[in-house]
C-alpha cells in the first residue's frame, strides 16, 4: 500500500512510533508535507496539514507563514506531540467548565434526593428542633453533676483522643475514617444551638491534631539538608496555626452575652464620671461631634465632666473647648503619647470613674446608662468595654466594595472574641469606648507606658491584681475607620508590635494573679499577631518543590489529600459555624496576606528587643483625591505574586517532563500556588485606593424630619442618610418639588419634646429625593444635630442584625471572584503602556504572538 507523506505521518502518530527521540525523523515527515505531491487534492491536504500547523491558514497564505512553519517544526522537534483525540471531541475550557457544572448540578440533585429520602424515612433524625432538645438534654443531664462520672468521662475521652490521633492508618482506613466523620459532622451541623458547635470543634481538633501528628512523625524528609530545613520550616508554621486554632476554640467556645445591669432608680446614687477625649493632630471637625455627643449623655449634669486632652496644644482646640464649656487639659512634657496624656489627666481630675473615647468615637446618649450599672454591684469590677463600630468604610470595604455584604476585619473580635473572653473574665481594654474605675487604674500606676499597646497591657495588669472586667456587646459609640491601606497597615503594625512587646516583657503564661482561662485568652491575643512569618511561609512553601524540587512534605499525593483536605475542611466548617455572623470563611487569610510582610519585622524586633518602638497616631478624617494604586505598599505582594507565577510555570514544566509518579504532587502544589495567587490578587485589589472626597461620611438611616420651604409650607419626610455636613431626604410618595439649586430651606428634627431647626441649602432635587447641605450652623445647632442623629440611643442598633454566612462556599467564591478580577485588571494595566502610542503597538504584539508555535490538533476516527 502506497501512502502519502500525510498518511505516513498520521500512521506514525497513531501507533505512537514518533516521540522526542525521533525528532529529526518527525520533522522530516512534517517537512515532506510541502514536498510530496498531495494525493487527495489540495483541500484534503490543507485540512491534514492544519492539524499540525493550527496557526497557519493554507487557504489564505500570509507573509509570516514561512516563519510560523519553521518555528512550529522546531517546537514539534523538541516537544512530544499529544495523544490522538477522538474526532468531534474537544478539551476546551468551556467544555470542561460545562462538564464540571453538570457534574456539580448532578451531585447537588442526588444530595437533595438522598436527603429528602432520609428525612422521609427517618424524620426524627432530621428534625432540627427535636435534635436540639435531645442534644441539650444530654448535655444538661443530672449525671454530669457527679464529679466521679465527669472525671471518668474526661479520662475516657482523653484516652480515646490519644488513640485516635496516634494510631497509624493505611490510605483506605484514613479515607473511611474521614468520610464517616464528615458525614457525622454534616449531620451535626444541621442541629441549631451551641452544643453542636462544641461537637464540631471536637471533630476539628481531632482531625487537625491527627494531621499534625502525621506531619511530625511521617512526612519529614531528612535525606538532605535543604529538604530537612524546608520541611521543618513548614512544619513550624503549621504548628503555629494549629496552636492558634486550639486557643481560638478555647477562647470562643461559648459566648457569655452579658446583660446590661440596671442603675438604681435614685440618680443621687450614681457616681461621678470624667470623660477623657485625647487628641493630638486630628482635625477639629473630627473632634466636635465626639465632644457634643459626650456632653449630651444622659447623666446628672453635676456628675458628668467632659475633658479634651490636647497633646497637640493647638489654639483652635483651646478656643473650641472654651466655647463648648468643656475642660481643656494640656501638659508640658509629651512623654508616652496617649498613655502619658491620660495619666496626666488622671492627676488633675478626681471623679470615681473615667470614660475614654478616641476623638473620632461619637458616643450615644445611653452609653453611661448601659455601662455603669455593673460597677455599683461589683466593687472589683475595673473595666467595662463596648464594641468599636465604624460608620465609614475601611480600606477593604471601600476598595473591594463589600460594605454590608462582608463583615469588616474588626467584627470578629468585637462580635465573638471579646464575648468569649468575657466568659473567662479576660475581656480587655481597647483604648476607647470604655469605662474604668479610677481606683483600679491607679493601683497599677495608671495606663501602662511600657508598650505601645497600652490598653491591653493595662487590663492585663488589673487582672493580675484580681480585678474583673466586663464586655457589653452593644454598640454604644461609632467612629471613623482608617482612610487608606497604608494607614490601616500602620495601625496594625503598632498593634502587632505592642502585643509582641507584652508577650516578651509581661508574658501571661508567667507571673501570678491570672487564672488558666485568662492566661490562654491573653496568649491567643498575642499569638495572633505573630502570624507574619507563618503566613509568608504558607505563601511560598509550594515553591520549594516547584522551583527547587525540595520535598517540604515527604508523602505521596494521595496521602496529602487524605490528611490535608480533612484538616482544612473541618477547621473551615467549625470556624464558619462559630464565626459565620462576624467573619466570612477564608477572609482571615486575606487580612493576614495583606499585613504579613509588614508586621514580620516589627514583631520579630519586639520579641528580641521589647523596649524599642514608639507610639504612632492613626490618621483619621482624611480624603482620597483620585483613584490610584498604592504601588509603594504593593511591592511585597507583587514580588510574592511573581514568585508564585514562576512556580506555576515550573509546575507545568515538571508535570510535562517529570516522572509520572510525581504528577500528583505537582498538581497538589499547583493548587496551593493557585490559591496563594488568588489571595495575593485580593491583596492587590485592596491597594487600589478608590476616590473618597467626602469630608463628612454619610450614615444611612431613616429618621423623621420636617422640611420647611421658603414659602412657609412644611412637608413631613424622612432621611435616607445624614452626616455633619448634610442630609439626603425622601419626600412622601407623589410629592414632587420644583426648587432651584441653592434654595434656602430649613430642616427640623425633634429630640424629646424639643424641636431643632437647622438651616440648609438645596444641592439637588430629583424624583422625590432631595439632597441638602447645612449652612451657617451655630455651635448650638451643631450640638443639636449630633444629639438628634449620631447621639441617639438607637443610632447603631441596626449593626447588631447580622446574618450567618450559611456555608463557607460563599467566602471561597469571594476569593475566586475578587482575586481573579484583580489579577485580570493587573494584566490589563501591565499591557496598558503598550497601547500608549496607539493601536499599532497592539497590532504589532498581536502579530508577533501569532508567530509562536501551537500544540497540534491530532484526531483519530470515531470507530
Amino acid at each position: 500500500m502506497k501512502l502519502s507523506a500525510a498518511g505516513w505521518l498520521e500512521w506514525g502518530v497513531r501507533l505512537r512510533l514518533l516521540h522526542p527521540a525521533d525528532a529529526p525523523r518527525f520533522s522530516l515527515l512534517l517537512l515532506s508535507l510541502f514536498i510530496v505531491t498531495p494525493s487527495r487534492g489540495w483541500a484534503a491536504w490543507s485540512g491534514r496539514a492544519r492539524q499540525f500547523f493550527p496557526q497557519v491558514d493554507f487557504s489564505r497564505p500570509r507573509p509570516g507563514d514561512p516563519v510560523r512553519i519553521l518555528l512550529q517544526l522546531a517546537w514539534l522537534s523538541l516537544v512530544k506531540p499529544p495523544p490522538a483525540r477522538r474526532a468531534g471531541r474537544t478539551a476546551s475550557w468551556p467544555y470542561w467548565l460545562g462538564l464540571c457544572r453538570r457534574a456539580l448540578a448532578a451531585a447537588a440533585g442526588w444530595r437533595r434526593r438522598v436527603g429528602s429520602w432520609l428525612e422521609a424515612r427517618f424524620p426524627r433524625a432530621f428534625d432540627p428542633a427535636r435534635l436540639r432538645v435531645s442534644v441539650e438534654g444530654v448535655a444538661e443531664h443530672a449525671w454530669w453533676r457527679n464529679a466521679a462520672i465527669r472525671a471518668a468521662c474526661y479520662l475516657a475521652a482523653a484516652l480515646l483522643g490519644v488513640l485516635l490521633v496516634t494510631t497509624p492508618f493505611d490510605e483506605y482506613s484514613q479515607a473511611v475514617f474521614t468520610v464517616v466523620l464528615l458525614l457525622l459532622a454534616l449531620w451535626v451541623r444541621r442541629i441549631p444551638g451551641p452544643v453542636p458547635t462544641l461537637i464540631l470543634m471536637v471533630f476539628s481538633i481531632a482531625v487537625s491534631t491527627r494531621y499534625i501528628w502525621w506531619r511530625a512523625t511521617s512526612t519529614i524528609n531528612d535525606d538532605s539538608w535543604p529538604n530537612l530545613i524546608a520541611g521543618l520550616i513548614l512544619l513550624s508554621a503549621e504548628l503555629y496555626a494549629w496552636l492558634v486554632l486550639l486557643l481560638g476554640f478555647f477562647q470562643s467556645s461559648w459566648m457569655l452575652e452579658r446583660e446590661v445591669v440596671q442603675l438604681p432608680a435614685d440618680a443621687g446614687l450614681w457616681p461621678s464620671v470624667d470623660v477623657f477625649i485625647p487628641i493630638y493632630n486630628e482635625p477639629l471637625r473630627v473632634l466636635k461631634p465626639t465632644v457634643f455627643a459626650a456632653m449630651s449623655m444622659d447623666w446628672p449634669p453635676g456628675k458628668l465632666r467632659v475633658h479634651i486632652l490636647d497633646d497637640g496644644t493647638r489654639d483652635e482646640i483651646r478656643e473650641f473647648a472654651k466655647q463648648a464649656g468643656v475642660g481643656y487639659i494640656v501638659r508640658r512634657e509629651h512623654k508616652h503619647a496617649k498613655a502619658g496624656n491620660i495619666n496626666h489627666a488622671l492627676g488633675v481630675t478626681d471623679a470615681s470613674f473615667v470614660a475614654i473615647f478616641d476623638c473620632d468615637h461619637i458616643p450615644t446618649r445611653s452609653f453611661l446608662h448601659n455601662t455603669m450599672g455593673g460597677f455599683l454591684k461589683d466593687d472589683k469590677l475595673a473595666l467595662v468595654q463596648t464594641p468599636h463600630h465604624f460608620f465609614s468604610d475601611d480600606p477593604f470595604e471601600r476598595n473591594l466594595d463589600t460594605r454590608g455584604e462582608v463583615p469588616n476585619e474588626g467584627e470578629l473580635f468585637y462580635g465573638r472574641v471579646q464575648d468569649g473572653n468575657d466568659l473567662w473574665n479576660a475581656s480587655f481594654f481597647c483604648g476607647s469606648c470604655a469605662v474604668l474605675r479610677r481606683e483600679a487604674l491607679l493601683s497599677v500606676g495608671g495606663i501602662a507606658v511600657e508598650t505601645v499597646t497600652e490598653d491591653a497591657h493595662t487590663s492585663l495588669k488589673m487582672h493580675r491584681r484580681g480585678y474583673r472586667s466586663a464586655y457589653i456587646n452593644m454598640v454604644q459609640a461609632a467612629g471613623l475607620a482608617t482612610e487608606s491601606l497604608s494607614a490601616h497597615v500602620g495601625q496594625r503594625i503598632r498593634w502587632a508590635r505592642g502585643m509582641a512587646q507584652i508577650f516578651r516583657s509581661d508574658n501571661p503564661l508567667l507571673g501570678r494573679g491570672l487564672t488558666l482561662g485568662q492566661r490562654f485568652c491573653y496568649l491567643n491575643a498575642m499569638m495572633h499577631f505573630l502570624y507574619g512569618i507563618p503566613r509568608l511561609v504558607f505563601l511560598t512553601a509550594p515553591l520549594a518543590f516547584l522551583l527547587f524540587h525540595a520535598y517540604t512534605i515527604y508523602a505521596p499525593a494521595l496521602g496529602l489529600v487524605l490528611y490535608v483536605v480533612p484538616h482544612m475542611v473541618f477547621s473551615v466548617m467549625s470556624n464558619s459555624r462559630m464565626h459565620g455572623e462576624f467573619r466570612r470563611s477564608f477572609w482571615g487569610e486575606v487580612y493576614e496576606t495583606v499585613l504579613a510582610w509588614y508586621i514580620t519585622l516589627p514583631t520579630t524586633v519586639a520579641l528580641l528587643f521589647p523596649g524599642l518602638g514608639k507610639f504612632n497616631v492613626t490618621a483619621k478624617g482624611g480624603v482620597v483625591e483620585e483613584d490610584h494604586v498604592d504601588w509603594s505598599i504593593t511591592k511585597p505582594y507583587l514580588v510574592l505574586l511573581a514568585l508564585n507565577l514562576l512556580g506555576v510555570g515550573f509546575g507545568v514544566y515538571r508535570a510535562w517532563t517529570g516522572p509520572a509518579d510525581e504528577v500528583g504532587t505537582v498538581v497538589v502544589n499547583l493548587c496551593w500556588v493557585a490559591y496563594n495567587t488568588l489571595l495575593l490578587g485580593v491583596a492587590l485589589a485592596v491597594a487600589r485606593e478608590l476616590r473618597q472626597v467626602r469630608v463628612s461620611h454619610r450614615v444611612q438611616s431613616r429618621l423623621p424630619v420636617s422640611l420647611h420651604l421658603p414659602d412657609g409650607k412644611v412637608y413631613p419626610c424622612h432621611t435616607l442618610d445624614y452626616s455633619e455636613g448634610g442630609m439626603a431626604l425622601a419626600l412622601p410618595e407623589g410629592l414632587h418639588l420644583r426648587l432651584k439649586q441653592n434654595a434656602e430651606l430649613t430642616v427640623s428634627m425633634r429630640r424629646g419634646g424639643r424641636s431643632h431647626a437647622l438651616p440648609c441649602r438645596l444641592v439637588f432635587s430629583k424624583d422625590g429625593r432631595l439632597s441638602v447641605r447645612f449652612v451657617g450652623l451655630s455651635l448650638e445647632d451643631e450640638m443639636a444635630l449630633v444629639q438628634c442623629t449620631f447621639g441617639r440611643p438607637d443610632a447603631w442598633q441596626r449593626t447588631a442584625e447580622r446574618e450567618h454566612e450559611g456555608t463557607p462556599l460563599g467566602g471561597a467564591w469571594d476569593i475566586w471572584r475578587m482575586g481573579g478580577r484583580s489579577l485580570w485588571q493587573l494584566l490589563l494595566q501591565a499591557a496598558l503602556p503598550l497601547t500608549v502610542r496607539g493601536g499599532r503597538w497592539m497590532g504589532f504584539w498581536s502579530w508577533l504572538g501569532s508567530l509562536l508555535p501551537r500544540q497540534p490538533h491530532i484526531y483519530r476516527d470515531s470507530k
